[in-house]
C-alpha cells in the first residue's frame, strides 16, 4: 500500500508559535513572561541576602542548602544550575523581545523631522535602555564578585557572610551596587507596568492600582537590596 504523501507547507507560511513570536503583541507577551521569571528570582534573591541580618550561621547556612539540595538524585550544585540556565533563557528571551521591539518602533516612527518630538511617559520608561546595560554590566561584576570570588576581598567559596562584609566595608563597592540597585528599580516600575498591561491585568479602570502596585514592587526590592551593603557599611553587620 502506498504511503500518501505529505504536502509541503506552502511558502511563506508559519507555525502558531512562528506568527506570536513575529508580531508585536507576541514579543511583548514575551518580554512579561521572561520578566516575571526574572522577578521571581530577584525577590528569591533579595530574601536570601535578608539573611545576612540574621547572623553567618544563618546566611552560609543557607548557602550550603542551595548546593545541598536534591542530592542525590542532582549533583552537588545541581539546583543552581538549574536556576542559571532557566535564568539564561529569560534573559536572552527578554533582551531579544526588547532589541527587536526597539527596533521596529524604530522603524514605524515618521521620519523628516528636524527636532524630534519629546517621548512621552515616565522617567523609568525612557531609560529602560540604559537602565539595561547598567543591570547587565552590574551581574557580570556581581558574578566575579560574590559568586566566583574572583573580585571579592575574601573570596572563599561558601563563607558568603565574610564575603559579604568584606565587600561592602568599602565605599565605592557600595556606591557602584546603589546604582545598580536603583537603575533595577526604575526598571522594575516600569517592567512590572507594561508586564501587566501586556497580559491584560493593566486595564483602564486598574490603570492607577497597577502604577501603584508597580512602584510598591519597585521600592520595596530597592530597600531590599540595599539594606545588606549599608548596614555593612555603617556596622550594623559584621
Amino acid at each position: 500500500m502506498a504511503l500518501k504523501s505529505v504536502p509541503a507547507r506552502p511558502p511563506g507560511s508559519r507555525t502558531t508559535m512562528g506568527r506570536l513570536w513575529s508580531s508585536t503583541v507576541g514579543k511583548k507577551a514575551v518580554m512579561a513572561v521572561s520578566g516575571a521569571v526574572l522577578l521571581l528570582y530577584v525577590v528569591a534573591h533579595m530574601v536570601g541576602n535578608l539573611k545576612a541580618f540574621a547572623g553567618q550561621e544563618a546566611i552560609d547556612g543557607y548557602s550550603a542548602f542551595l548546593r545541598e539540595f536534591g542530592q542525590p538524585v542532582l549533583p552537588h550544585g545541581g539546583l543552581l544550575w538549574i536556576v542559571r540556565i532557566v535564568l539564561l533563557a529569560a534573559v536572552a528571551a527578554h533582551m531579544t523581545a526588547a532589541i527587536q521591539l526597539a527596533r521596529r518602533a524604530r522603524r514605524a516612527r515618521p521620519a523628516g523631522y528636524e527636532r524630534r518630538p519629546k517621548v512621552q511617559g515616565s522617567y523609568a520608561a525612557r531609560t529602560m535602555r540604559w537602565g539595561g546595560v547598567i543591570i547587565a554590566l552590574f551581574v557580570v561584576y556581581h558574578l566575579l564578585d560574590l559568586t566566583a570570588g574572583v573580585l571579592n576581598p575574601h573570596g572563599v567559596r561558601g563563607e558568603v557572610h565574610a564575603n559579604i562584609v568584606a565587600d561592602f566595608q568599602h565605599w565605592y563597592v557600595v556606591l557602584a551596587y546603589t546604582v545598580a540597585v536603583v537603575a533595577l528599580g526604575f526598571h522594575l516600575r516600569h517592567g512590572v507596568y507594561s508586564g501587566l498591561r501586556s497580559l491584560g491585568v493593566a486595564s483602564a479602570a486598574r490603570a492607577k492600582a497597577v502604577r501603584a502596585t508597580a512602584l510598591g514592587v519597585a521600592v520595596a526590592i530597592t530597600a531590599g537590596f540595599l539594606s545588606v551593603p549599608f548596614a555593612v557599611l555603617f556596622g550594623i553587620v559584621r
